[in-house]
């Protein structure tokens, strides 16, 4: 065993050990369903924003953002740039009344104004559908980068990573994610600013001179759009679902039950913006440092999707292939990757684990009638079957083209969750039947034309866009509004003026 696989060793290590400690601090401060859910409330708007960055920036984000820009260029930095462009439509409409009308869930803000049962059920249902997708996307891709970065076999990649974020979210609840998500946000910031700043160097801290070699080696269309979305109408359907889908998605939205004001929230996600548009700019700037310094063919040998193109550009800034320096890089990039998707799967386990907990076992089946002890015991239990489902989906899905899961995630959060957490909060006659149609047709539409579609039937598809959210949108919006205006009234009109006054102030919001 070499001296930089040793290095990677022990930053794997390091690594576990960090968040092991954080875990073990946090569980002895994790003692009811608040502190489990949401943190005891007791995060500030910055570390909050670190957490958000931490949850957000996925190993998609890392690794496939800077693969998409080295093998495809702009098209791959517009991927980034709506991914990015969600949190203008977080922090303008979602996150202040969502944190000033909610308790743990999205389904807290649709069961204060609409019938409960039907609407919890049905918003419970929608979230483990999204977390499932999203999870099972992140479960795979870190088994198969850790099986080619560290060379343990897929399977043990799987287990390792699944036990990691079980042992997280049973024990130190939202409190310890929230922290190893801030480590692992400082981590890939780090590491990525340390790429950049080697790379700026080497070329004279002078952009032109490293776009000037992409198109020397690889033609100006590069740094023009059509190399990757050969439709544009696929692109526009791409933009829609990640721009509006990052306001539905459920591991996000709990973000904002951390802070203890609408005010914190709303300066959390200004810290997100702040940190993921770095981010994006910093990954652009790596993606074509990849396309210039190891190259596209490269890139793919290793990996077809082209998820190594970071590290095999740390390993060329470090000395190159073969060198200590190279490989000690290339093994401290993959241990932040490696950081990365702990940290995602631990807040999606959450998510997961808190739309059942809370939302069908405290709610639906008990009525509301669970005691504190029984909430928080069966939270931990949901957690744990959460996360073993987890691991044995991600092995059996060895293999698998998972990257239209993700955009899948974010069509579903877009087509079922936004719609109706818009009305209910903004439209006075929204009813209960306009929001279980809303998110079941959603969900059930944005689902059936990805199965339907490119990414999954090829050459047969039948509906010929990879991204459904162009269709998938607006018929979850027309659905809740059709079916609102069709349906009777409810005569709950003082719960609506109750919700708007709280969403609006913050009169009466959880502390």
């Amino acid at each position: 065993m070499g001296g930089a696989q040793l290095f990677g060793i022990f930053l794997f290590a390091a690594i576990v050990l960090l968040t092991m400690y954080i875990t073990y601090w946090a569980s002895k401060r994790n003692r009811s369903t608040s502190e489990f859910y949401a943190a005891g409330r007791s995060l500030s708007g910055w570390q909050n924003g670190l957490a958000i960055a931490g949850d957000y920036l996925s190993a998609a984000s890392f690794l496939g953002i800077a693969g998409l820009v080295a093998l495809n260029g702009y098209d791959g930095f517009m991927y980034a740039v709506g991914w990015l462009m969600g949190y203008i439509v977080v922090l303008y409409i979602v996150a202040e009344p969502l944190r000033n009308s909610g308790k743990y869930t999205m389904a807290d803000v649709l069961a204060y104004r609409l019938k409960a049962v039907p609407v919890r059920t049905t918003a419970a249902l929608v979230t483990l559908v999204v977390s499932t997708f999203y999870m099972v996307a992140q479960m795979v891709g870190a088994g198969s980068i850790i099986q080619l970065l560290v060379g343990i076999p897929y399977e043990l990649a799987v287990i390792i990573i699944g036990c990691l974020m079980v042992i997280y979210v049973v024990f130190g609840g939202m409190l310890a994610t929230s922290w190893v998500q801030i480590v692992k946000a400082v981590l890939l910031m780090s590491g990525t600013i340390l790429i950049v700043l080697i790379l700026a160097i080497m070329f004279g801290f002078n952009p032109s001179r490293l776009f000037g070699e992409v198109i020397a080696q690889n033609g100006i269309e590069y740094l023009q759009p059509g190399k990757l979305y050969k439709n544009p109408i696929d692109l526009v359907s791409l933009g829609i679902a990640l721009i509006l889908g990052t306001a539905g998605l459920p591991h996000i939205l709990i973000r904002f039950y951390t802070v203890p004001t609408a005010q914190e929230a709303r300066k959390s996600v200004i810290w997100a913006m702040i940190l993921i548009g770095i981010f994006y700019v910093l990954i652009t700037f790596v993606g074509f440092g990849a396309a210039v310094l190891v190259g596209p063919d490269a890139i793919r040998e290793a990996d077809k999707g082209g998820n190594m193109a970071a590290p095999l550009l740390a390993q060329y800034l470090g000395g190159g292939p073969g060198s200590i320096g190279g490989e000690m890089f290339m093994a401290a990039i993959a241990a932040v990757a490696f950081a990365t998707i702990v940290a995602v799967v631990a807040g999606l386990v959450i998510a997961a684990s808190g739309a059942f907990a809370h939302d069908i076992y405290t709610n639906v089946i008990k009525k509301g009638q669970a005691d504190e002890k029984q909430q928080f015991r069966v939270a931990r239990y949901t957690a744990l079957v959460v996360g073993a489902l987890s691991i044995i989906i991600g092995i059996l899905a060895k293999g698998q083209n998972v990257a239209y899961l993700v955009a899948l995630a974010f069509a579903v959060a877009a087509s079922a969750n936004l719609p109706t957490l818009i009305f209910s909060i903004y439209w006075k006659r929204f009813n209960t039947a306009g929001a279980v149609a809303g998110m079941l047709v959603g969900m059930v539409t944005a689902v059936a034309l990805v199965m339907l579609g490119p990414s999954v039937m090829g050459e047969n598809a039948v509906f010929p866009l990879a991204n459904p959210g162009i269709i998938s949108v607006p018929i979850g919006f027309l659905t809740s509004f059709i079916v609102t205006l069709v349906t009777r009234p409810e005569s709950m009109e003082d719960k609506y003026d109750e919700l708007f006054v709280k969403a609006n102030t913050g009169m009466g919001a959880e502390m």
